[in-house]
């Protein structure tokens, strides 16, 4: 016996949908992957700010700690404000996809100044690149 499978209403819808649905499916993708990246680049700025704080309110080098842990093409200013240091560091999130919008994270971190020496604050503001800090 055979039988005959006659095309119906439904003919095609199959295709329709995956033409209409994978489009949005990858834009979800991209916008996902993007906010992981972001995520990762806020705790690494976020991390660098910390230690770079850290660093200058004993009175070490703070660049010397950006230099190592900041993310590359970070913007860093390290200020000091009376006995506090301030230190904020901002990065440009990688987007995937060519359209998408250009982010930048910003993480800020004070520390207060402890007695001894001074913070060694050679610069207001730096980019920090594969080569290291560039005024």
């Amino acid at each position: 016996m055979r039988r005959c499978r006659w095309a119906g209403r439904d003919r095609g819808s199959f295709t329709a949908e995956l033409a209409a649905g994978l489009p949005a499916l990858l834009v979800f993708l991209f916008v996902g992957l993007t906010a992981v990246d972001a995520v990762g680049t806020k705790g690494a700025c976020l991390h660098a700010a910390r230690e770079a704080a850290i660093a200058a309110s004993r009175g070490a080098d703070g660049w010397a700690v950006v230099r190592a842990v900041a993310p590359p093409g970070a913007k860093v200013s390290i200020d000091k404000e009376g006995q506090r240091v301030r230190v904020t560091v901002r990065a440009p999130v990688r987007a995937l996809g060519a359209r998408m919008p250009r982010l930048t994270v910003t993480a800020t971190t004070v520390a207060a100044v402890e007695p001894g020496p001074e913070p060694f604050l050679p610069l207001a503001e730096a980019v920090v690149g594969g080569a290291g800090v560039s005024r």
